[in-house]
């Protein structure tokens, strides 16, 4: 690890808005805050949003500053990143802001049934290879029901043509209601003020991704807990600038 990392690593120890519980340390230390986020940490009542995958966290701040009666938390494992958005966080005294470094495969461990109303998953690798680790699968989203509200919402940006494919026909397969779903953001008119503000919080990946002209893509959809959850079977063509000339298929069954 590099001096500079470890260094980050350091002063996240001291940040009073950083809980740090790796897979390694959740099996043997209890999260006791689970549960309790709201009386515990934030001291109000006001609802919880994640964003999973938070990397630098500018999707964490940003919406924070946008909505002081909302609490957010950005998740991630890679804790070098969320420092500089953890670091923002207290030099603005953003009181509703709050970051969970663990690996997102547990993160049903950190919050109790209906503790979290939304949750963001903002350029989220698509791990083309291996569909149970999909941000959006129902792998995770069986996981989400555990703490998301019934019937919350769950948003996806995504530069992945792949992701966002494969997360059209998983919510499709399921009958997840849609809210919202355009493949090209910022050439799609009809949003309200609010929500353009929302939508153009750039993450430092985006901003990469649009200055090599790649379409941005954004659905929001509700999660019931009711109902069973079936994986999409479908074949889906990879994204060409992230396979490096591999197989350009999915390796699923081909979607007549």
């Amino acid at each position: 690890m590099s001096k500079g990392k470890l260094q980050k690593f350091a002063e996240m120890e001291t940040f009073d808005n950083v809980f740090q519980y790796p897979y390694s340390v959740i099996e043997n230390i209890p999260f006791e805050m689970k549960g309790h986020w709201h009386e515990q940490y934030f001291h109000n009542n006001n609802p919880i949003v994640l964003e999973l995958g938070c990397g630098k966290g500018e999707y964490t701040v940003g919406l924070a500053k946008l909505f002081p009666d909302v609490n957010f938390i950005g998740v991630d494992i890679k804790g070098a990143r969320m420092h500089t958005g953890a670091k923002q966080a207290l030099a603005e005294k953003l009181d509703n802001v709050a970051f969970l470094r663990t690996n997102i495969e547990v993160i049903d461990r950190f919050f109790s049934q209906n503790e979290v109303q939304e949750i963001w998953l903002t350029f989220s690798d698509p791990q083309m290879k291996n569909p149970r680790k999909r941000l959006s699968s129902t792998f995770f989203m069986e996981r989400y029901r555990r703490f998301l509200a019934d019937n919350g919402t769950i948003h996806i940006k995504t530069d992945s043509n792949f992701l966002f494919t494969y997360t059209t026909h998983m919510v499709n397969r399921n009958n997840l209601p849609i809210l919202f779903r355009t493949e090209d953001l910022y050439h799609t008119d009809g949003f309200d003020e609010q929500t353009r503000t929302i939508l153009s919080i750039q993450t430092y990946y985006e901003a990469q991704w649009i200055e090599r002209g790649l379409n941005i893509r954004y659905m929001k959809f509700s999660l019931p807990h009711n109902g069973e959850l079936t994986e999409p079977d479908i074949e889906i063509p990879l994204d060409d600038y992230r396979s490096y000339k591999r197989n350009k298929r999915s390796g699923l069954q081909k979607h007549e």
